[in-house]
């Protein structure tokens, strides 16, 4: 007879958040699969958990996948869980679930905290949201991700790592233009935080932890301008001497409208 493989929801931050059934299902399971063991001992631990755990992340999943898979072909129960949070939501675990679908195993999902819900109940969207996860490493992707958001009518909720929260904020002000946003930091953690301003404006001071950066849709109470309207000034800051480069900065700015808008307009001048 088949294992089954429960996807288990964990903790983002306070231990506290599991669930009664994903400790159950934590203790009841054969084997734990897991991003990083030495993070998943921790959880365990606290709860006097003692399972063999195996490895499964992000750059061995297929493999993984297919170590899972016999496991279960073996009879074995399993349970992923990841860092924190729910498997597959920015996390390692889409890869298996589809292979499990194809192969017609069984497995369900035990809820648990996920930083993007919680996010946007801490910035008090009340439009529904867009989740992108992390923005894509390469540039040509990341654009097109951006892009695709622009004329949203509801917030787009990304995450976004220590190192790089405050270039991501830069490039999404270049991209999009001013907006509101909503940056909210280590979600359950003694250093949770939140924090609204504007693309244009806010900047984490010593960032550390990890982060969520919601972005409001554009505020249509105020007049978008027409593309006429902004070709108009490109050619002014052109014909007073400006550089087509820097004339799309600042018409962006002036205006109030993403660079890449300007940026296209003005390759037909």
């Amino acid at each position: 007879m088949r294992g089954k493989l429960y996807l288990v929801g964990t903790p983002i931050g306070n231990l506290s958040d599991i669930t009664l059934r994903a400790l159950e299902t934590l203790k009841t399971v054969d084997i734990i699969a897991c991003e990083d063991t030495r993070h998943t001992l921790a959880l365990l631990n606290r709860y006097e958990i003692k399972k063999p755990l195996v490895s499964y992340y992000k750059h061995k999943e297929k493999e993984g996948t297919e170590k899972i898979v016999g496991l279960l072909e073996e009879g074995k129960t399993v349970a992923l869980v990841t860092d924190a949070g729910m498997p597959c939501v920015s996390d390692p675990g889409a890869i298996l679930v589809k292979r499990l679908y194809e192969l017609g195993y069984d497995y369900t999902v035990v809820p648990g905290p996920s930083a993007v819900v919680c996010a946007a109940a801490l910035s008090g969207t009340e439009k529904g949201f867009t989740f992108l996860g992390f923005l894509p490493e390469k540039k040509s992707l990341r654009d097109e991700a951006v892009e695709k958001i622009a004329d949203l009518p509801h917030t787009t909720f990304i995450y976004a790592a220590p190192h790089d929260v405050n270039e991501t904020l830069s490039y999404l002000y270049e991209k999009l233009g001013d907006r509101e946003i909503c940056i909210v930091k280590e979600i359950t953690k003694i250093y949770e935080s939140v924090i609204k301003g504007t693309l244009s404006k806010t900047r984490v001071e010593n960032p550390k932890g990890e982060f969520v950066i919601g972005i409001e849709p554009k505020n249509e109470t105020k007049e978008i301008p027409t593309d006429e309207k902004i070709i108009e000034e490109i050619k002014k800051e052109i014909l007073s001497g400006t550089a087509k480069k820097e004339a799309v900065k600042i018409v962006a700015e002036k205006l109030k409208v993403s660079k890449n808008t300007v940026y296209k307009l003005s390759l037909d001048i």
